[in-house]
């Protein structure tokens, strides 16, 4: 019998294997158990690049719109960025409901195609003689659709993994997706050495430069990864306990496997972790939006700094976060999921109770004239225009502070520097823990069966909470400041928090419930 403790990643977690045990009887044979996590690391793999598909791009795509369409304004940045979520939330149950009935590398190969071709369209934007920004905009979304396939990986990974293996999988999967965030925006960095101007090859219209460059990086690595898959991917799925199943959408299934065990799903559990879910996304994706704002007006920080000093801030979060998925792997151990989730949920709490405003000491007032020199901060797309905003556009000196036409500035006290980072190491804290354990109950609710559908449905919830939470937040802080805006975050935390409690003797694993396995 292969080893389960060799790697971190197979490491038992919710207790050892005993003689006289129901695993300790599991036989599985040691190719089987070399082929089931060769198949699972690529998967691994393909969940880093999906994630860097998304981020190698997002640093440079307001100036590359504006250079290929002028017409395109701050509200259609709007767009081009929310329809990368809004092509996963709609691809995610398609592609969930193909892979319950189908080889899995079906819709894994068909996905990460169709973001090679958005990705080559994407550098063919310039092309077309006018209605550039839409052949953006269809760009981005068709990149969106393509990553619908988080939904199959994880799928995957839930239904080949025991509930031994479950946790430390989900996390180390979760991992893979925030390092692929993190070094996204490395590698467009690094293709910021080519310049705009770049190279051209004339003969097929394609511009080699710093906007085209990470994109048709992006393609290579889809194709590698195609190879890969249709290489080294084997279908797997393992019950529970970790006993080989038969696999109802595979048509070699050996005669010595179990058939998946029978019982009803919980829905009330699969409801409330996917509104769980949701609020979760929710709340870390209106935090990364409002930073950059947040800090520019508190601060008084240029649009330079900004970038430079929240470009640091976000990429500590994100190796904090891997931190915290590794930790995650030892600590349920002894907490166990629920527990976890809680925890995090609570420290969430904390973070943004933290950074509401007090004392008497007020920002600084932003008098001058605006006009042309900065943009307001009034929808979603303006305000992620400071992340892109050129300083070659300013003719004088840039003016800094919080504008006066937020009129919440000339009452609200300033959320000082040190609040500012205890509440992002916090919320840095408390969103990795959540997210891993959201997905990890979800997987372990679910069953042995198909989960491709339910998984559909969860990353399409969190695709719409990372629509919503920057619109919201935008909106809410423009109008009304920091106070209110982090007051309903943490109202609505609560909320979430009671929930949790309302239905937390039902978040239990399918076998649990059904009382195949003891908690």
């Amino acid at each position: 019998m292969a080893s389960l403790g060799v790697d971190s990643e197979q490491e038992p977690l919710l207790g050892d294997r005993t003689p006289g045990s129901r695993e300790w009887d599991i036989i599985e044979t040691e190719e089987h158990y070399k082929s089931r996590w060769r198949s699972i690391r690529i998967l691994y793999l393909t969940m880093f690049l999906s994630s860097v598909g998304f981020s190698i791009v997002i640093m440079s795509i307001w100036p590359y719109l504006q250079k290929i369409d002028q017409t395109a304004d701050a509200s259609f940045l709007g767009w081009v960025i929310a329809s990368y979520s809004l092509g996963q939330m709609v691809a995610s149950p398609l592609f969930g409901l193909w892979s319950n009935y189908r080889p899995r590398k079906e819709p894994l190969i068909v996905s990460i195609f169709i973001s090679v071709a958005a990705n080559c369209l994407y550098a063919y934007v310039h092309v077309p003689a006018s209605h550039n920004k839409y052949y953006m905009l269809a760009a981005r979304g068709l990149v969106g659709f393509g990553a619908g396939n988080v939904a199959v990986i994880r799928s995957y990974i839930a239904g080949a993994t025991s509930l031994q293996e479950r946790t430390s999988s989900m996390a180390n999967t979760s991992a893979c997706q925030a390092l692929g965030f993190i070094l996204g925006p490395v590698f467009q960095t690094c293709f910021a050495l080519i310049g705009e101007k770049g190279v051209t090859w004339d003969v097929i219209k394609l511009q080699i430069n710093m906007y085209t460059a990470p994109v048709l990086l992006g393609a290579f690595l889809g194709i590698l990864n195609i190879i890969l898959i249709l290489t080294i991917l084997r279908e797997h799925r393992v019950d529970d306990t970790g006993r080989q199943c038969k696999n109802i959408n595979f048509e070699e299934a050996s005669t010595d496997e179990v058939q998946v065990p029978q019982g009803n799903i919980d829905q009330v559990a699969v409801v409330a972790t996917n509104v769980l879910f949701f609020v979760i996304l929710f709340i870390f994706a209106l935090f990364e939006t409002i930073v950059t704002p947040l800090t520019m007006d508190m601060y008084a920080w240029t649009r330079e700094q900004a970038v430079l000093y929240d470009g640091i801030i976000l990429a500590a979060l994100g190796v904090e976060a891997v931190i915290i998925f590794m930790g995650i792997k030892l600590l349920s151990k002894k907490t166990g999921e629920r527990a976890l989730l809680l925890g995090g949920l609570i420290i969430i709490w904390v973070g943004f109770f933290v950074l509401l405003p007090w004392g008497n000491q007020f920002p600084k007032i932003q008098w001058e004239d605006l006009h042309n020199n900065s943009i307001p901060n009034t929808t979603f797309g303006e305000i992620i225009i400071t992340l892109w905003k050129s300083p070659r556009d300013d003719h004088s000196e840039e003016p800094t502070g919080c504008p006066v036409e937020q009129a919440w500035c000339l009452y609200t006290p300033m959320i000082h520097l040190a609040q500012f980072l205890i509440s992002a190491v916090l919320i840095g804290i408390g969103y990795p823990s959540c997210n891993v354990m959201s997905y990890t109950l979800y997987s372990k609710i679910l069953g042995p069966n198909p989960q491709g559908v339910y998984m559909g449905w969860l990353t399409a919830s969190g695709s719409a909470a990372r629509i919503l939470g920057p619109v919201f937040i935008s909106q809410v802080y423009t109008a009304w400041g920091p106070r209110w805006a982090f007051s309903l975050v943490c109202g609505m935390v609560v909320l979430t928090i009671t929930l949790l409690g309302v239905v937390y003797r039902r978040l239990i694993a399918f076998s649990v419930r059904h009382g195949r396995i003891q908690e």
